[in-house]
């Protein structure tokens, strides 16, 4: 911690001569051609009826869709068995090796998931597809459960336990050794190589530096914009997040865990309630909100391309809002103290609910409040639509939102920084030398990334961390007869035989 410390503060002394070499026109010089081309293979578009959608968007959108049938709607009849299993006490301390408890990893991973993006990616999605977004960002959060099942189990059944008694797993370890299990080792080490340097790159780039940039400008916002004390020096803001975040995760997917556990119920209930707020001051327009929200759902009248506009609109929101595919969220579920690697799959569940939930509880309170000018839709309108629907109610919302903001990036800071060092011992091994070192890498990343101007390297963050849907996707589909075979013998052994797979 001590080195950690000192290289921090040797970064911090020397980030103003980095500043005055213009560190923003380098990086749009050199950097932005390429993060442009590798964005643009990423996101290639298939033309549909009501537009084009990112083929990677309907890579996951297929995937969720088969999972859905595969296991016979199992976000629905799978929903309360995965309430009790969260919600279970343990026994005798513990269900079983693990580093946390159930609750614990799924708090960890909605930390990681909910972001800014289920507001002001929200606001976007209804200003341009209409209230009818909202009812097609749930059901693509519906679908993604299933995916969740998968990557879930799989992260427990193939975690690998270390010498100082922590766990490694997630997709990185399912891809090699379940596929090596089927002697389809050629494939597999290559894939969750490529995941692995993927999630890295997700996770220094869009699981650190957006989110740490977002924060400090979020500040300087609400202490007086130009006029704030951080105006020109939001690399403090960084260099305070960075040891603060170091602190945290020095100590590993324990203390990641506790903080996470307090932070994450925090967030989103200070956020629900607001919610709920706004929605019981407009009660008398709940009936026609969501009989304008359904009927906008499959007869839009102000969006471009009609029905299927809308459905592209809201499920590509709720694609990039669940993460579902990515596989980021099963390298913490594999931590979980469990006998039983199906048990935290239905736990899983619950993270793509909520979150979907979430995303609701940001369509309601712009539905229901009224600030949705019909008349506008097709025009993009971020946070501040969300921002105006709370603040009708609420006048002092734009505070508490600026609150939540700045809680959903460093909670996502946290859960990221977790994920990109599981993803760096995978590649180079573990190691505590190993661990400090990606520790310092990522904490750097965080002054650097308050510092400067991401917009140039947004495209190729939203291209690394969307990517990575593709590999693990692949391999999903490949060991999917296996996870169902031990879903069976799951649901024997707990007495739950009314459901024929």
């Amino acid at each position: 911690m001590r080195r950690l410390w000192i290289t921090l503060l040797t970064l911090l002394m020397s980030l103003q001569t980095a500043q005055a070499m213009n560190v923003d026109a380098f990086i749009d010089k050199h950097i932005a051609p390429v993060s442009d081309a590798i964005a643009r293979a990423i996101f290639f578009s298939i033309p549909l009826p009501g537009g084009k959608i990112p083929a990677i968007i309907l890579w996951v959108l297929i995937a969720g869709i088969f999972f859905t049938i595969y296991f016979k709607g199992i976000a629905v009849w799978g929903f309360k068995h995965a309430i009790n299993n969260v919600t279970a006490k343990p026994k005798d301390g513990h269900d079983g090796c693990g580093e946390v408890s159930s609750f614990q990893a799924l708090a960890t991973a909605l930390s990681g998931t909910i972001g800014i993006g289920s507001i002001a990616g929200v606001a976007i999605s209804i200003s341009i597809g209409g209230p009818g977004a909202a009812f097609w960002i749930f059901i693509g959060a519906l679908l993604g459960m299933s995916i969740k099942f998968v990557e879930a189990t799989l992260a427990v059944k193939y975690r690998r336990f270390n010498l100082d008694g922590s766990v490694s797993g997630g997709p990185m370890h399912y891809i090699a050794h379940g596929l090596t299990r089927r002697k389809m080792r050629w494939l597999g080490q290559p894939l969750s190589v490529l995941f692995a340097i993927l999630c890295i790159g997700g996770g220094i780039t869009g699981g650190n530096m957006i989110q740490i940039n977002q924060t400090a400008h979020q500040i300087v916002f609400i202490t007086g914009g130009e006029h704030s004390i951080f105006h020109g020096f939001t690399w403090v803001i960084g260099f305070v997040v960075a040891v603060l975040i170091a602190m945290v995760v020095m100590g590993g997917i324990k203390s990641i865990a506790k903080v996470t556990t307090i932070l994450t119920p925090t967030m989103c209930a200070l956020y629900i309630i607001s919610g709920l707020i706004v929605i019981g001051a407009n009660f008398m327009n709940i009936p026609h909100a969501i009989a304008l929200i359904i009927r906008e759902a499959f007869h839009p009248t102000a969006v471009a391309g009609g029905v299927f506009g809308t459905i592209i609109i809201g499920l590509r929101r709720s694609v990039q809002s669940n993460e579902a595919g990515t596989g980021a969220a099963a390298i913490v579920y594999a931590t979980a103290q469990t006998k039983e690697h199906v048990s935290q799959g239905f736990v899983a569940l619950l993270e793509t609910f909520l979150t979907g939930v979430l995303c609701l509880f940001t369509s309601f309170a712009i539905v229901f409040s009224g600030v949705l000018d019909m008349s506008a839709v097709g025009k993009i309108s971020g946070i501040e639509l969300a921002s105006n629907a709370f603040q009708s109610v609420i006048p002092f919302f734009p505070v508490i939102l600026s609150v939540i903001a700045i809680l959903f990036a460093l909670s996502t800071l946290i859960s990221w920084a977790y994920y990109g060092q599981k993803a760096w011992t995978f590649l180079l091994g573990e190691g505590k030398k190993r661990v400090v070192t990606y520790n310092l890498i990522y904490c750097l990343f965080i002054i650097i990334g308050s510092a400067m101007n991401v917009q140039s390297i947004i495209d190729i963050t939203d291209a690394m961390m969307v990517s990575m849907c593709v590999p693990n996707i692949i391999v999903l589909y490949i060991l999917a007869p296996e996870i169902k075979r031990d879903l069976k013998e799951y649901l024997v052994r707990h007495n739950m035989n009314f459901i024929k797979l």
